[in-house]
């Protein structure tokens, strides 16, 4: 994924909001290559207005992004997020709701996906809870044809339930880790863009 939302939206804007879930899905799932590095490279560095709450957030992750390359971001979510054994952060919604990988709060998450006729992908290896695969649910759930699931309750629900009650710890632990570069500046606009987020579904009553 090379291309970046535009910069000149409405935070309101569905497409928008999309495009940002899917931005974030590819650089939580892996690091970013080359190919996307270089597309930070040429982004704007004004985030979506001025004076905006994502602007410096945004442009702080511009200038990481500027400021790395592959194999050094590479480096850094494998000591991150990977590695054998256990991991120095977890990225999945199990750890920090229950405790545990693969507990109750993935069934749950299981049992909503089916209802929204989700499933995980043959090609996805990691569980239905990593942070990566909300993301993109939540982009679905923006961008989908169907708006029987694709609309704002849906989104409102989701979110309120698999994702808000634990990412900003996910993100606090990212960014105060000694070892995280990228990911901190990430860990920073990612926070910041999911309280617009609930600010924006509060709004909704």
């Amino acid at each position: 994924m090379s291309q970046f939302p535009p910069m000149t939206y409405a935070l309101d804007e569905e497409i928008a909001r999309a495009e940002v879930y899917g931005l974030l899905a590819r650089l939580w799932y892996a690091a970013p290559d080359a190919e996307l590095l270089g597309a930070f490279g040429v982004a704007p560095t004004e985030a979506p207005a001025a004076g905006a709450f994502l602007e410096e957030p945004w442009r702080q992750l511009v200038g990481a992004a500027r400021g790395t390359d592959a194999a050094a971001v590479h480096a850094e979510y494998d000591a991150l997020f990977g590695g054998m054994g256990k991991p120095e952060i977890y990225l999945f919604g199990s750890h920090y709701l229950s405790g545990f990988l693969n507990d109750k709060p993935l069934a749950l998450l299981r049992t909503d996906l089916a209802r929204l006729g989700l499933a995980r992908g043959d090609s996805v290896s990691e569980s239905e809870d990593h942070v990566a695969c909300l993301f993109e649910v939540m982009r679905y759930l923006i961008a989908g044809d169907d708006a029987a699931v694709a609309n704002l309750a849906q989104q409102q629900a989701f979110f309120a339930t698999h994702l808000q009650p634990w990412l900003p710890t996910l993100c606090d632990a990212v960014a105060q880790h000694p070892k995280a570069h990228f990911y901190a500046s990430l860990a920073g606009f990612t926070r910041a863009f999911a309280e617009v987020e609930v600010q924006g579904f509060d709004m909704l009553g």
